[in-house]
């Protein structure tokens, strides 16, 4: 379990049931497949989504026999976004082990996040309404449509900040709210509250992206856990970059941009355009205006328990060093 959770125990202890199940749902009569899905599971990082669907919850008549299989449904899930969105970028490196598709192929990789969604959608049938089944299809729809977008923006020098936020927001924020809103849902915390978890997911998500694609460009590999700039190298220009353009327009710039191939000298120079034009403190300032609203939502919530576990948690995963 990772070390993220060590100060909220309560939480950590019902994580590591949560592994448990996935452990359960994961195994196969194929001995590769059960393998590689063990290992998977085992490296599961801080496995935010299905503490989120845990800590929203606690908010209302919290029942562990429901909301454990949910949490590890919608983990399964983000787990198998993973995989396919490792396939698209040719990843080689995730959690500072191999890839799937780096260590076994596309082919496997493919069949492999395959197999993990029909194992997710079969744990949410068990415990989670109709209603709600639909509305975890309309965020994996969302979450496709933003990778398709992002695919297709690949190497766009004209791609805006509104581009971006909208792309941020169907593949990472759209799965934090629905991860708030289906746990406190499902404990009958009523519509109102489940939207008010869900909105503060919505805005944690949105600074969250933002904060990862910072850490792009300033963090260290063995922190972060797969090489830096990997974005620029993938022509997939975030928001340090895009505020870059935005201010200077510097035609050597452009021109390095456009001939996509890049070496390590044009990596350099492209991380240092970025320095020199604001971007990385133009992106600090936006992740923080979403982080206020994240912490407003929170305040409007009654003193309780989870409410304390809710800012403990935000604080520690949105004040990250960069």
């Amino acid at each position: 379990m990772d070390k993220f959770w060590n100060d909220n125990l309560e939480v950590k202890e019902e994580l590591v049931e949560v592994v448990k199940i996935m452990k359960k749902r994961v195994k196969s009569s194929n001995k590769l497949i059960s393998d590689i899905l063990l290992d998977m599971v085992n490296n599961s990082g801080k496995m935010l989504r299905p503490a989120f669907v845990i800590i929203s919850a606690k908010f209302g008549n919290y029942d562990r026999k429901k909301i454990l299989p949910l949490a590890a449904a919608i983990e399964m899930l983000h787990m198998a976004t993973l995989v396919h969105d490792d396939i698209i970028d040719n990843a080689l490196i995730r959690r500072s082990k191999p890839t799937i598709q780096a260590e076994y192929g596309k082919d496997y990789a493919v069949f492999i996040g395959d197999f993990l969604f029909s194992q997710s959608f079969l744990l949410l049938s068990d415990n989670i309404n109709v209603a709600n089944l639909k509305k975890v299809s309309k965020v994996v729809s969302r979450i496709c449509k933003g990778e398709i977008a992002q695919f297709e923006s690949r190497y766009d020098i004209n791609i805006t900040i509104n581009d971006y936020l909208k792309r941020i927001a169907a593949k990472t924020a759209a799965l934090f709210a629905l991860s708030f809103y289906v746990g406190a849902y499902e404990s009958n915390c009523g519509e109102e509250l489940s939207k008010i978890l869900g909105s503060i997911g919505y805005n944690i998500g949105i600074a969250f992206q933002i904060i990862d694609d910072i850490l792009d460009y300033t963090g260290e590999e063995s922190v972060v856990g797969k090489p830096l700039c990997n974005d620029i190298r993938q022509g997939v220009f975030t928001l340090p970059l895009i505020y870059s353009l935005e201010r200077n327009r510097d035609e050597k710039i452009i021109s390095l941009i456009k001939k996509r191939n890049y070496c390590e000298d044009d990596i350099k120079r492209i991380v240092a355009f970025v320095q020199q034009n604001g971007g990385i403190t133009q992106s600090k300032m936006l992740a923080e205006k979403y982080t206020k609203k994240a912490f407003d939502k929170i305040a409007m919530l009654k003193d309780s328990p989870p409410k304390q576990i809710l800012i403990d948690v935000t604080t520690k995963l949105l004040y990250r060093n960069y």
